[in-house]
């Protein structure tokens, strides 16, 4: 029988289709319901965890995308407050450095005061020490020009000077060495 077989007149146009493609209605609705049964089960099983698996997903992904944001602002704000507490400890710092300049400027006029009032001490002790020095080596001369003088007015004279008059002469030695 050919496939594209006319029809006949009388016949009706389904039933033509249906004979030509040998069409049988107990065999269509078998498979009809195998087909619904099928559908059903892989609705059941296949496509709704397939679809609730995507959307876990879908929630996962934008969960993910949400933390990155979170993270990204996280960061950007970690850096602007890491910025502000280097930007802190550099201003921190110099003043430190500053303080510590200012310090060390006070503490070095301080020192060179003391060291001044030192050395101003101890030339004032060794004028002190040099003013008694010659006091005692001019005690000391005028001694011993008495003692000389007494030596050549006793040459000079040729007699020896009693205690007396050794003493009255070194006197008068001495009184008119301290007025000259």
């Amino acid at each position: 029988m050919p496939i594209f077989a006319a029809a006949t007149e009388s016949e009706n146009p389904a039933a033509a289709i249906a004979r030509q493609f040998s069409w049988e209605p107990r065999l269509f609705i078998s498979q009809l319901v195998l087909f619904i049964i099928v559908a059903l089960v892989l609705t059941k099983f296949a496509y709704k965890p397939l679809l609730a698996m995507l959307d876990m997903r879908k929630k996962q992904i934008s969960e993910s995308l949400e933390n990155a944001e979170k993270t990204r602002q996280a960061l950007a704000s970690a850096q602007t407050k890491a910025q502000e507490i280097l930007n802190q400890a550099n201003t921190q710092g110099n003043k430190l450095i500053e303080e510590a300049r200012q310090s060390a400027a006070k503490v070095l006029e301080v020192e060179s005061q003391k060291a001044i009032a030192t050395a101003n001490d101890i030339v004032t002790k060794a004028r002190q020490a040099s003013e008694a020095e010659l006091v005692r080596m001019k005690a000391e001369l005028r001694k011993e020009v008495g003692r000389l003088v007494v030596a050549t007015a006793a040459k000079v004279t040729g007699n020896i000077l009693t205690a007396e008059q050794q003493s009255r002469l070194a006197e008068d030695t001495a009184k008119q060495l301290t007025n000259n």
